[in-house]
């Protein structure tokens, strides 16, 4: 039987390491961390050696298959040894508050306590908080640059990551003298950008949803699914399919309603992306993320997502000091917690 409580479950962890066969292949250290990623819809855990994740021990589970994270863990101790762990951080997509973590599209709740492994090194970050501890540690290959800035990136200045996935969010990353520090943010609530006449029936269209159109209402899985119903609409038509559907017609280029939801999708992002950049000055670079963001990378050139993030009146030309990239590693907030950790490590 899979145990349901996170804390007697990561307790677990902290043990000597059990001798029985599991489905995870992974050679055994003399200590490991333990982190995972919780997403809005699938959950991520790893070991880590050695301040970096083990690849080789990633498991991907679905969050509708469990009630919350400790069967998820559980889960993943039946499929691997027990090793015995110096931390545990996870990453969670929603609001930190005190070390308390409530997902925004989950309805989970993630402590301190839940994590506690005996270890003295014990965290839980906001996913964007994540992600932004793992800029400098992504492969090459894993960066594809979007827009491109016309001076150097400057080593010294702020970065920013965006995340556009199940939600949609971003935290802002500075170096100091002390260290890095990552703020977190709850943006994907703010307020959807409206500039012309069909944003603003846009706006009236999402907002009977929940009394309010947000960010994260257009931009995000299920907001490209709004998107659409509401171009759809605007077209005189009422079908919806779902967020892999219409990422295939855009592709395909056949159906005008879609090419046009790929088209506003991208021109918000750009719009939205550029009003935090001028936000926050991130000078060294800004970062998407996301599953979406990804599914949308040969799009960007199409739908000038360049156009968009630099239309800003007077201050277009100071826009063009922003280089844009995206992360393509779907692991990068793994790697964030495991950098984080080796950070605080006493």
């Amino acid at each position: 039987m899979l145990e349901a409580d996170p804390e007697s479950i990561l307790s677990r962890l902290c043990q000597v390491p059990g001798q029985r066969p599991g489905k995870v292949k992974m050679r055994m250290p003399d200590t490991l961390s333990l982190v995972a990623d919780v997403g809005g819809t699938n959950t991520r855990v790893a070991l880590v050696r050695a301040g970096a994740v083990d690849r080789a021990t990633i498991r991907r589970f679905a969050n509708a298959d469990f009630p919350g994270l400790g069967p998820v863990l559980a889960r993943y101790l039946e499929e691997a040894a027990s090793p015995a762990c110096t931390g545990a951080c996870v990453a969670v997509a929603g609001p930190v508050d005190g070390g308390v973590a409530r997902l925004t599209n989950l309805d989970w709740t993630i402590d301190r306590a839940s994590v506690a492994t005996g270890a003295g090194r014990v965290a839980v970050l906001n996913d964007l908080q994540a992600q932004g501890q793992a800029l400098g540690h992504i492969a090459a290959d894993c960066l594809r640059p979007l827009i491109a800035a016309e001076g150097a990136k400057r080593s010294d200045g702020p970065q920013l990551v965006i995340g556009v996935g199940t939600g949609f969010n971003a935290a802002v990353v500075h170096e100091t003298p002390g260290g890095r520090i990552v703020t977190a943010s709850e943006c994907g609530h703010a307020g959807l950008p409206v500039r012309t006449e069909a944003d603003l029936r846009l706006m009236r269209s999402v907002e009977t949803v929940h009394g309010f159109a947000g960010v994260e209402d257009v931009l995000s899985g299920r907001g490209l699914e709004r998107l659409f119903a509401w171009a759809a609409a605007e077209a005189g038509r009422s079908d919806r399919p779902g967020a892999s559907a219409i990422m295939a017609a855009i592709a395909a280029g056949d159906d005008p309603v879609a090419v046009e939801t790929g088209r506003t999708f991208v021109r918000l992002l750009g719009t939205v992306t550029g009003d935090l950049a001028l936000t926050h000055l991130p000078f060294g670079g800004i970062y998407l993320i996301g599953g979406v963001a990804r599914a949308f990378t040969g799009h960007f050139g199409r739908f000038d997502l360049a156009g968009a993030f630099r239309d800003k009146g007077r201050f277009s030309p100071f826009m063009r000091e922003f280089a844009v990239s995206i992360i393509e590693d779907d692991y990068a907030a793994l790697e964030g917690c495991a950098r984080y950790l080796d950070s605080i490590a006493v």
